[in-house]
């Protein structure tokens, strides 16, 4: 990290731009937005999101956008797929033996479940036949434009 990037601490509302989703929220730093769309969880902090710009820490959309606001301004931004979540990667869905999912103590075999590969990346189980099960390592976002309601609290140099 270099003394050059500010950190920014914004409030902010991603929904879903593009296709048979387009305004579904999915993620949000502020409660009532949450419980309104429906992907509360009680679990979570509805604080403002603190980040170091330029530094990779969220989706090059949202940090390009902060970039070029000034304290106390809103905005709404649209993200293609590749500054968001990027493009879908048809390579990360792969046909994986059931018995050997079904072998880990940490994985059911059932449509939804999240698979941790031994490479430490997550997928969500898409299909399960008879021998095999399919998973798919993409981002759940990916080849998804999003858009981010966006309020920049504070900026502060680092």
């Amino acid at each position: 990290m270099t003394s050059g990037e500010p950190i920014a601490v914004v409030h902010f509302t991603g929904r879903i731009a593009g296709g048979e989703e387009a305004g579904e929220t999915f993620d949000t730093t502020d409660a009532a937005v949450a419980t309104e769309s429906g992907i509360y969880r009680g679990h979570r902090d509805y604080e403002p999101l603190e980040f170091r710009v330029g530094a990779g820490e969220v989706v090059a959309g949202l940090d390009d956008a902060v970039r070029g606001m000034a304290v106390g301004e809103e905005r709404t931004v649209e993200v293609e797929p590749e500054r968001a979540f990027g493009e879908r990667d048809d390579s990360k869905v792969v046909e994986l033996p059931r018995a050997d999912l079904e072998a880990r103590s940490d994985v059911s075999t059932r449509a939804g479940e999240l698979v941790r590969s031994e490479s430490g990346e997550t997928g969500w189980i898409t299909g399960v036949g008879d021998g095999t099960v399919t998973v798919d390592f993409n981002h759940e976002l990916a080849g998804l434009p999003v858009e981010f309601d966006v309020t920049l609290l504070d900026r502060r140099d680092n």
